[in-house]
């Protein structure tokens, strides 16, 4: 994913947050829960009180990193790595098809953990295989195109099985995140003809994944890019419009289990991207901004959302985050370096419209052959820059 110098001005500031509107919350407890009840109105958290989901096919490939660092003899990077292992939690992307399958394995393991551990699991998991995927870069371009049918199949052979697997775990949470870098592509990048062209999928594609996943146990979070992006002043409205578009489609499609209007949990933000929630620099580049790290974005982008009648909750991606004074521009998004794992995920943002900071894309697959020197393509893993992230890690990853 990459960040974006978008469109800048606005001489004015982005006022308080005000209190976001409630949203669903299923009723009665354990296996019993019917997904497809009608909700009752709160606005909860979803993250509180419970544990996000360690993660075992993301945690095994770190043993390359473990055994680097011992063959270093650097014991105590070798016992981060362990820490690493065995307690932060990410999210589970599925980005083909064939990727369907890493649902079933995050629900066996967080079934497993909720029954070893009697703690409430959440599942973090990442929906992103819309077609003409990644329209303004194409370093993670998907394998769907809408001139050959994307969208038919799009619908039938990848959302209709994600959304049997989640309903077969009604004992379980879920926070999905919808299709990271394609609405933001609509607000800032329709200058770019493949863009253009894939505005009309891209947007009845999210509508019909936010209508079908119309279940109680279900928290989705739309893809909101990051402060470098969409945070200027201009761009917030303009964000904002767009995603209330796409959630007005959803509540006229004709799919999904629902008994009331389709409704979303929030947005994530900084997915796959490398800015800080709060900054301890400043950095130049972001000028103006009131968006200059990832808390300060989420207080812009609220009110706005509001006014659209959305709801202003937010998850923070911290997977990675660069070192200050790593960057020369916002818009370097490829293997930035110097980095390390920001902090550990937490309900404890200190944002009242942040539900959580998150690992969405952890550490491990290279954005590409750029950045990084000697970086493999984009999805292959990199275990070089692992051990980068490791030595630079948050201190809140070994606490």
């Amino acid at each position: 994913m990459r960040g974006i110098t978008s469109l800048v001005a606005a001489l004015s500031a982005v006022t308080a947050v005000t209190a976001a509107p409630p949203v669903g919350k299923g009723k009665g407890k354990g296996k019993n829960v019917d997904p497809e009840a009608p909700a009752e109105i709160v606005d909860i958290n979803p993250f509180s009180g419970k544990t996000q989901l360690v993660n075992p096919a993301w945690a095994s490939k770190l043993d390359e990193t473990h055994a680097a660092f011992v063959s270093q003899a650097d014991t105590a990077n070798a016992e981060r790595v362990r820490k690493i292992q065995q307690n932060m939690s990410t999210f589970v992307w599925v980005s083909r098809i064939s990727e369907l399958p890493n649902i079933d394995s995050s629900i066996e393991a967080a079934r497993a953990a909720q029954k070893a551990t009697g703690k409430k699991q959440i599942v973090g998991l990442v929906l992103y295989n819309l077609p003409d995927r990644d329209c303004s870069a194409g370093e993670s371009a998907g394998e769907l195109k809408s001139s050959e049918d994307g969208l038919a199949r799009y619908k039938k052979e990848f959302i209709a099985p994600y959304v049997a697997k989640i309903k077969s775990a009604p004992d379980l949470e879920f926070a999905i995140v919808l299709e990271p870098d394609s609405l933001g592509n609509l607000v800032t990048n329709m200058g770019v003809p493949f863009c253009a062209g894939a505005a009309d999928v891209y947007r009845a594609g999210i509508a019909h994944a936010i209508a079908a996943l119309q279940f109680n146990n279900v928290h989705l979070y739309m893809d909101a890019a990051h402060g470098g992006w969409l945070g200027w002043n201009d761009n917030l409205p303009l964000a904002a419009k767009e995603f209330a578009i796409v959630v007005n489609m959803a509540s006229n499609s004709t799919v999904g289990p629902r008994k009331e209007k389709p409704k979303i949990r929030g947005f994530a933000t900084n997915v796959s991207n490398y800015n800080p929630f709060n900054a301890t620099v400043r950095e130049n580049y972001t000028e103006w901004s009131m968006s200059w790290d990832e808390s300060h974005y989420a207080t812009s982008l609220a009110p706005f959302l509001e006014a659209e009648g959305l709801p202003a909750h937010f998850i923070v991606d911290q997977g990675r985050v660069h070192a200050p004074g790593a960057r020369k521009e916002w818009g370097e998004w490829c293997n930035v370096e110097p980095a390390g794992f920001g902090p550990a995920p937490t309900a404890d943002t200190g944002n009242p419209v942040v539900d959580a900071i998150v690992w969405i894309k952890p550490g491990g697959e290279s954005d590409g052959q750029c950045g990084f020197a000697g970086a493999p393509r984009a999805g292959a893993w990199h275990d070089e820059y692992v051990q980068m992230l490791v030595k630079n890690a948050d201190p809140s990853v070994y606490a």
